[in-house]
């Protein structure tokens, strides 16, 4: 008796364990732009059903990623889903599009897959805040530069940027990452390559236009860019945060450091 009441507990509280937890969707979203579909994973809040309109944060990758790496690598971005009310959205951003529309390879137009059919499609299907003010970016270092790289130049879409580890200057690295397969080689297309550099982007930006948060381990490759993105806004007097700390280019670190992400997000969207 006393053995089937405590097994009785435990499917209990498993029960609603799963009631009170975020939940995690896996869909495809199609792009018209590239003519093919491609997963994404939607967190919701435990309070979805209950509330009315949610902010999002779209959440993106590294090179050689996919959609499923945030939640099997740092599966407590569910539990910030649930502490903060917001929708966490992971595109698939491809293996190394570096989340450019590529003038190379019509099948890597990421730019307006994740800043125009991704963030239409989240809006018609979920209960989301539709304006800038309710909607962040942020990502691990290919997806650090793209997360900075899209929402400097959409920032009608989004309203808080952040990027992690990110690949923030791609000219030191030119022969990396497959970037020259996205936008041809540096040697023969220098001019691409430093237009589209987050670097040099910075005159996009105006005092507080983006809310920012930059964070980097001071034993990763990237410090070094990261350090001079952070002294060029500073120059420019560009608010942000940016945040500094021993660590490496890895999941151990991204895993801590999505968490100073997601709450600084969080403080934005609850703005007065």
């Amino acid at each position: 008796m006393k053995k089937a009441f405590l097994s009785l507990l435990v499917f209990v509280l498993f029960a609603l364990s799963q009631v009170h937890a975020a939940r995690v969707d896996t869909v495809e979203v199609n792009s018209a732009t590239m003519k093919k579909s491609l997963k994404v994973v939607v967190v919701r809040p435990a309070a979805y059903d209950a509330g009315k309109e949610f902010p999002v944060v779209y959440l993106l990758h590294g090179y050689s990623g996919n959609h499923a790496n945030w939640i099997t690598k740092a599966p407590n971005i569910q539990k910030a889903a649930d502490q903060y009310n917001m929708i966490i959205v992971c595109p698939n951003g491809g293996f190394s599009s570096w989340y450019w529309d590529s003038p190379v390879d019509p099948q890597s137009q990421f730019e307006t897959y994740v800043s125009k059919e991704l963030v239409s499609y989240v809006d018609q299907h979920y209960k989301t805040v539709k304006d800038r003010k309710g909607r962040g970016i942020t990502g691990l270092s290919m997806g650090g530069h793209g997360a900075l790289y899209l929402a400097f130049r959409h920032q009608d879409v989004y309203g808080t940027a952040g990027s992690m580890s990110g690949g923030v200057d791609i000219r030191p690295f030119p022969n990396n990452w497959d970037m020259a397969k996205r936008l041809g080689s540096y040697a023969e297309q220098p001019e691409r390559w430093e237009k589209n550099t987050v670097i040099n982007m910075l005159h996009l930006l105006t005092p507080n236009s983006l809310s920012l948060i930059i964070d980097c381990g001071t034993d990763d490759f990237f410090y070094g860019v990261n350090q001079n993105l952070h002294e060029q806004l500073e120059y420019r007097k560009i608010p942000h945060d940016y945040i500094s700390r021993p660590g490496a280019h890895n999941w151990p670190y991204w895993e801590n450091a999505v968490q100073h992400q997601l709450l600084f997000m969080h403080n934005y969207f609850n703005k007065k």
